[in-house]
């Protein structure tokens, strides 16, 4: 096997193409091998509509980064017929080392994808020498590819929650098979809020899926997706996960705290103190005390802690019927211990919140499906962002979503 043989077989170059012309650029830093490809004379190519073999019109320069030959980088160059088709017209014929619109070989993207799926795209790209912006449409092609593929005729329980993507209010909202265990996402979408949910609806018609045919969805109280679920899925019914409840109140509870430190200066430590778990083993020596300061003086941040605290009463209940009833007896004790103090009423509000979505909270007794799974993948989308170090926008953030925890990560590596 002569040297020209090796070559060709490192680029995958099959008849009529062959290689004409090489040579190495010293002057260049580092150093440039550039490889010239040229195809037999006489030869027919295949218009890339149809198929069907057909004569060069003409011939287009066309030049692709290949992978590195030993430590130089590597270039193919080719002029790539046009051919004459009776039927399309005159077409840019295909190549077999690189794809349509791509200035890579084939193969130089497939290192470049193995690599994003180890590490950060910044790193990744620094390896193999290419700007991130290039290698984030490398990225983007080979997952939109694997997207596509995507059969969701058997989707009848989902899970959707938005997720901060950049600082400021930059949201993607992710969507999930509940019956999936593992690589549970089906779709992500910039935004939040009720288009997000018929975004999501025209997704799942375009892949074998039938909005009619989701039974469940679990999702927080906000109304633009309880709106969304109703108009797109209109058989799915609504389990608010207790999660959202309790974050509901702590986060009333939070804002309590702050107002009244505004008036009336508050024990320090007292933050973590009542935002935290009650529980004595998970608060240090100084959050107890503060603790128990802020009880004894009988501050307003003291009520919203201990109607907080009165929640996991409710979760301990056995039935939806108890549940049901644990839930009227709660907002009836809550309402007793506000009285018509103004600083409570974040509190207030969070229990007309739960009042509201009682039912929605109840069917998490007699549903298989939780929130949690959705919160539990918060790691995977931190993760995300992490291999998307540098990202500038939500769909290069979206694409390494659907790489870490999608379908689409098996596909790409079985490709």
């Amino acid at each position: 096997m002569d040297g020209n043989e090796i070559l060709l077989l490192g680029l995958g170059i099959q008849p009529p193409w062959q290689l004409v012309d090489q040579r190495l650029d010293t002057d260049k830093t580092p150093h440039e091998l550039h490889l010239e490809v040229k195809a037999e004379r006489g030869s027919k190519y295949a218009c890339p509509e149809c198929g069907k073999t057909c004569s060069a019109h003409d011939f287009q320069e066309k030049t692709w980064r290949h992978l590195n030959f030993f430590q130089h980088h590597c270039y193919v160059h080719a002029c790539v017929p046009r051919v004459k088709c009776p039927e399309h017209g005159v077409k840019l014929a295909t190549v077999p080392w690189a794809r349509k619109g791509s200035a890579f070989t084939l193969l130089f993207e497939q290192a470049a994808m193995a690599l994003v799926r180890e590490m950060p795209v910044n790193a990744a790209a620094r390896i193999i020498q290419i700007s991130d912006t290039r290698l984030w449409r490398i990225v983007q092609h080979y997952v939109a590819q694997a997207v596509a593929k995507f059969d969701l005729s058997g989707v009848e329980a989902i899970g959707l929650d938005e997720t901060a993507s950049k600082r400021g209010h930059n949201y993607v909202t992710i969507f999930i098979d509940m019956a999936r265990k593992a690589e549970p996402v089906l779709f992500a979408t910039p935004g939040k809020g009720k288009d997000t949910v018929a975004r999501f609806a025209q997704f799942l018609t375009d892949h074998q899926g039938q909005p009619e045919k989701i039974k469940e969805a679990v999702c927080d109280m906000s109304p633009a997706f309880l709106s969304g679920i109703a108009e797109q899925l209109g058989n799915a019914e609504v389990t608010v996960d207790w999660f959202h409840i309790v974050q509901a109140f702590t986060r009333a509870l939070d804002e309590v705290r702050k107002k009244e430190n505004h008036v009336t200066p508050m024990p320090k430590h007292v933050r973590w103190a009542v935002l935290k778990n009650g529980q004595v083993h998970h608060l240090t020596t100084n959050q107890l005390n503060a603790l128990a300061e802020l009880l004894d003086q009988g501050f307003d941040t003291a009520t919203a802690w201990r109607i907080k605290e009165r929640l996991k009463w409710i979760r301990q209940a056995k039935t939806e019927r108890a549940a049901r009833w644990r839930i009227t007896r709660f907002i009836n004790y809550a309402k007793a211990m506000i009285g018509d103090s103004i600083l409570l009423e974040p509190v207030t509000k969070a229990l007309e919140t739960l009042r509201r979505n009682a039912q929605r909270v109840v069917r998490r007794w007699t549903s298989t499906y939780t929130n949690a799974r959705l919160e539990g993948l918060n790691s995977l989308f931190q993760a995300a962002r992490a291999r998307a170090r540098g990202y500038r926008n939500n769909e290069t953030f979206i694409a390494m979503i659907y790489m870490i925890a999608s379908p689409a990560g098996s596909i790409l590596k079985s490709t």
